[in-house]
């Protein structure tokens, strides 16, 4: 089959393919840099010479320049002089390749005008410590405010710097019950009374706390419910004080109460049952609620999705009493543990939820035979957005003789599955590349054995994510490459 017979519906995307191809010879990556449709991903190929880079600079195309300042193989005198770019998104994008990065090309754009570069740099794990903490002083305190967000291990002077900002939203950031890295911070502990005190701190200071009768009555007492949820977290919560947080009015507070390991059964079953029963019955806000009212709304009709993603760690390291546990978060947190015996494993492998069952499958794939791991996929229904994550990866394994059985199965997932064998038959990844679902196609435009006639039809594919994946292929002979720069005026 000839490509001058083929009209790839998706041309700019076969185009976007081509630019990543690692067999494209130099000559037709120069076509491509004349190209002003897509992201330039001809500027972040890894084979580029300075003078293509010279070249890709002259165009002073916007994308392009863009797809360069994200190349981390950019040789420095090219970064740093990005660096002094006028597009700030350019600038913007250096930052994001800061581990690779001349401190040069990092000292100017750490005091660079536009707020959205001094944003990248405060959010980088590989900006220079002490690059990074000029921007506690950063005259943005949005910028601060991230700062103080993602540098969760900043030395102690930064982090007080940010904890008595003058600023709410910067103090906020800086003691949060939410951070953008782990592990969380401790603040010093001269400064907590004056974080307990200030209320946009008061829910991120008070698992640090020293629980005394006044420091309890106050805050089991608060008005804010994240707060009484973080005081339902406290390791040295008294059983008086945790059995009032059970019946708390706010369902994320009774949540917290019901993750404590310190939790009497009983108490936990009436917890869970409420929060289901109240979430459904809990009236949607007014049209005139403030703000605070509408964020107790959202927990409260949220608590039992939180109920059920619960991740326990002294579940995990104590998993076997909690194997057939009536709470979802409590077996999955058990199947996260790699010290369980052969029996409890099987149950979770065969739990009733999806969830369980993926988890223990990632957690033990070598324990998981074949009829279960076909059972596993054949069930797998991405029925909620926890259960993305399966699609990501290839947990379990199958033998090359399943996976050509795979390949004229009903079911699409598991025919997507039959490309895994680097040996299938061409007949079988030919009649793969005509099936009528796009994720198969997708998955077998690849393979190594894959006849040519067979390619070239992906390059007209209906599905844009198959005809780029068609033009990316190392093993497009030269001439069709030539050709489909040629069709698209390159």
């Amino acid at each position: 089959m000839d490509t001058d017979a083929v009209t790839p519906v998706h041309l700019d995307k076969v185009m976007d393919g081509l630019a990543v191809n690692p067999a494209l010879p130099a000559p037709l990556v120069r076509r491509l840099f004349g190209r002003r449709r897509g992201m330039g991903k001809v500027a972040g190929r890894p084979d580029l010479t300075e003078d293509m880079i010279a070249e890709i600079v002259a165009t002073d195309d916007h994308w392009l320049l863009h797809g360069l300042a994200l190349n981390d193989r950019l040789p420095d005198r090219f970064r740093v002089s990005l660096a002094s770019h006028r597009d700030e998104a350019v600038r913007s994008a250096l930052v994001m390749r800061a581990a690779t990065a001349p401190r040069e090309m990092l000292e100017r754009l750490v005091d660079d005008p536009e707020p959205q570069v001094r944003e990248r740099l405060a959010q980088g794990r590989h900006t220079p410590p002490d690059l990074r903490a000029r921007l506690a002083a950063d005259p943005d305190p949005a910028i601060r405010a991230t700062l103080a967000k993602h540098w969760t291990q900043a030395p102690e002077a930064v982090r007080r710097t940010l904890l008595t900002d003058s600023e709410a939203e910067v103090r906020a950031a800086a003691c949060s019950t939410y951070f953008a890295h782990g592990p969380h911070p401790t603040p010093p502990p001269d400064l907590l009374p004056a974080l307990l005190a200030d209320p946009v701190t008061r829910a991120g200071a008070v698992i640090h706390a020293v629980l005394d009768a006044d420091t309890l009555q106050q805050l089991v007492g608060d008005p804010d419910g994240e707060v009484r949820a973080e005081l339902a977290r406290h390791p040295d919560l008294p059983p008086s004080v945790r059995d009032v947080l059970a019946v708390d009015p706010a369902l994320n507070v009774r949540v917290k109460v019901f993750a404590r390991p310190d939790t009497p059964e009983h108490v936990r079953a009436e917890i869970h049952a409420s929060v289901h029963e109240l979430s459904r019955s809990t009236a949607d806000p007014s049209l005139d609620a403030d703000d605070e009212t509408v964020l107790q709304w959202y927990r409260n009709t949220a608590a039992p999705t939180e109920l059920r993603i619960l991740r326990l760690p002294w579940v995990t390291a104590d998993p076997l009493p909690h194997v057939d546990s009536p709470y979802v978060g409590f077996r999955v947190s058990a199947a996260a543990a790699r010290t369980l015996p052969a029996d409890a494993v099987a149950r979770l492998l065969d739990d009733e939820e999806e969830i369980v069952r993926l988890t223990m499958a990632h957690t033990a794939p070598h324990l998981v035979d074949p009829a279960t791991a076909e059972d596993i996929e054949r069930r797998y229904r991405r029925r909620d957005k926890f259960t993305f994550w399966w699609d990501r990866e290839e947990v379990l394994t199958f033998s090359p003789e399943t996976l050509r059985r795979f390949a004229t199965d009903p079911e699409p997932r598991l025919r997507s599955f039959a490309p895994r064998d680097p040996d299938l038959p061409p007949e079988l990844a030919e009649k793969l590349a005509s099936d009528p679902e796009a994720r198969v196609r997708l998955a077998v435009a690849p393979h190594r054995n894959l006849p040519l006639p067979s390619l070239l039809r992906l390059l007209a594919d209906s599905s844009e994510h198959v005809a780029e994946a068609a033009g990316a292929l190392p093993f497009l002979p030269v001439e069709h490459m030539e050709r489909l720069l040629t069709r698209a005026g390159l």
